[in-house]
């Protein structure tokens, strides 16, 4: 049962000063349409494609995590398709906040938000050292110690959103795009050395359940191989967060959702069939640079695979970009609302809320400095990731239920059915994720932790009622007070 807000003590930094309050927390509105949106679903996913998906044959094989993307890829187009519906009911900032608090009250709008937090703060800290991984391994500026990288990638590009959303946007479009290109022109060139028989040449574990030379882990292999599948679509969810600075979202984030959807998974066709089948699941399986280890093989460097290795790095700051404005967004929603320290989400005369970038900013640069360690990082978001997965597609099972009368200008395909379907796998992705980094999830549990004692104890007295979110959720208690009486 949501809380009831009027309970909640009033802040003096709001009062009556509501109007002044959300002046100095306002975002640019009408600054992307549907094409840089869909530039931002596809950015923010297309690193994935380059490496870290391959791990997964480690795991699963070729059957193995065959199986898991194409599981983890019916979540994910079913998430989309139930996030497009909660996007028009709710456009704003808050994304899988908003939509949760509506659904799940309070305490459901903090864990999803929360979630999806630790989802885009540890994943650009995770990428940013794959970055700085990339541009030794190519010799660029004769660094020796990637902390230079890691930090000039967040001064940098944090800079470039503190410049404006719209220009922001438009950068993250155009080395999108070079990414995209670069993974067609991989796929035409690998799959002219294709052979299907090369596909399953990993070896069988015959002490594992149902193994065969599909399934060498046997079928609990496809379970583990679901996190790796995942990295093919990871953080498209993350279009809605944009729903405030859109050009009429209710028409403009549906399309971008499904257009976003659609591309990648294309790419994640060709890009799995064309990598394996070129050199061989188990010659890929545990490179860092799968594209490349498929293009040379045993051979030295070619035009091609030089050309694929800077594509790499172009497809690597393209998410890292994205994902700094997502993690940005959200800290924005949540400290709007009052829900995390209300200072981080001021906004400056370019309205972009700088502390939501900076501060972020620091902590992933401390931890990619410190630690040095992407992949635990990135367990630990997919972690968050798949919490809010489940959190977001329960929300709109709960909203179709309890708000059948709800206006909806864009409604999912299969309503319910669709949501339970993501719910369910998500779910399962959850579990999956203690089979392959049970460190990883620890720690992510750690940092919930934390986050909900800071909840519990302060923040939930102090939320802010005329936050956009806040509003929509008043105004669903207000109506059903009135059915009751």
């Amino acid at each position: 049962m949501a809380e009831d807000l009027s309970t909640a003590p009033a802040s003096p930094a709001v009062g009556d000063a509501d109007a002044e309050y959300l002046q100095r927390r306002t975002l640019r509105r009408g600054s992307a349409g549907w094409l840089l949106l869909t530039g931002l679903g596809v950015a923010y996913v297309v690193s994935g494609d380059f490496s870290g998906w391959n791990v997964g044959l480690s795991k699963g094989g070729f059957g193995g995590l065959a199986v898991a993307t194409v599981l983890m890829g019916a979540m994910y187009a079913c998430l989309v398709f139930s996030l497009a519906e909660l996007s028009t009911i709710l456009p704003t900032a808050g994304g899988g906040y908003g939509f949760a608090r509506r659904a799940l009250g309070p305490w459901g709008g903090f864990l999803t938000g929360t979630a999806i937090l630790i989802e885009y703060v540890l994943a650009p800290a995770a990428i940013v050292i794959f970055i700085g991984d990339y541009v030794e391994s190519l010799g660029l500026f004769g660094l020796t110690s990637s902390w230079p990288v890691y930090l000039g990638c967040f001064v940098l590009f944090i800079g470039v959103h503190l410049w404006g959303v719209g220009e922001a946007l438009r950068f993250s479009l155009v080395v999108t795009a070079v990414a995209v290109a670069a993974l067609l022109i991989f796929a035409v060139g690998a799959l002219t050395d294709f052979d299907a028989g090369s596909l399953d040449n990993i070896p069988v574990d015959p002490a594992a359940f149902g193994s065969n030379s599909w399934l060498p882990f046997g079928v609990l292999g496809i379970w583990a191989a679901f996190p790796f599948g995942m990295w093919f679509f990871l953080g498209v969810e993350g279009v809605p967060l944009a729903a405030e600075e859109a050009k009429d979202p209710v028409r403009s984030m549906p399309r971008a959702l499904a257009i976003s959807m659609g591309i990648l998974a294309l790419l994640a066709l060709v890009t799995f069939f064309a990598a394996t089948g070129a050199q061989g699941a188990d010659a890929v399986k545990s490179a860092g640079n799968p594209l490349v280890v498929a293009l040379e093989g045993d051979g030295g460097p070619t035009a091609l695979s030089r050309f694929v290795n800077y594509a790499g790095l172009a497809g690597l700051v393209a998410s890292f970009f994205s994902l700094i404005y997502a993690g940005s967004r959200q800290l924005f929603a949540l400290s709007r609302a009052g829900y995390l320290p209300r200072f981080l989400s001021l906004t400056s005369k370019r309205k972009a809320p700088y502390l939501g970038l900076v501060i972020p900013g620091a902590i992933g640069f401390a931890l990619a400095a410190a630690t040095g360690n992407g992949a635990r990082m990135l367990n630990i978001a997919v972690f968050g990731a798949t919490i809010s997965y489940a959190l977001m597609a329960l929300s709109h099972i709960v909203l179709r239920r309890r708000e059948p009368g709800l206006e909806r200008p864009y409604r999912t395909p299969g309503g319910v059915l669709t949501s339970s379907v993501a719910f369910v796998l998500a779910l399962s992705a959850l579990v999956a994720t203690f089979l392959v980094d049970i460190d990883a999830a620890l720690i992510a549990l750690a940092v919930y932790a934390v986050a909900l004692a800071y909840f519990a104890f302060y923040s939930r007295h102090r939320l802010v009622a005329s936050a956009p979110e806040e509003e929509f959720a008043a105004l669903a208690e207000a109506e059903a007070e009135l059915t009751r009486d």
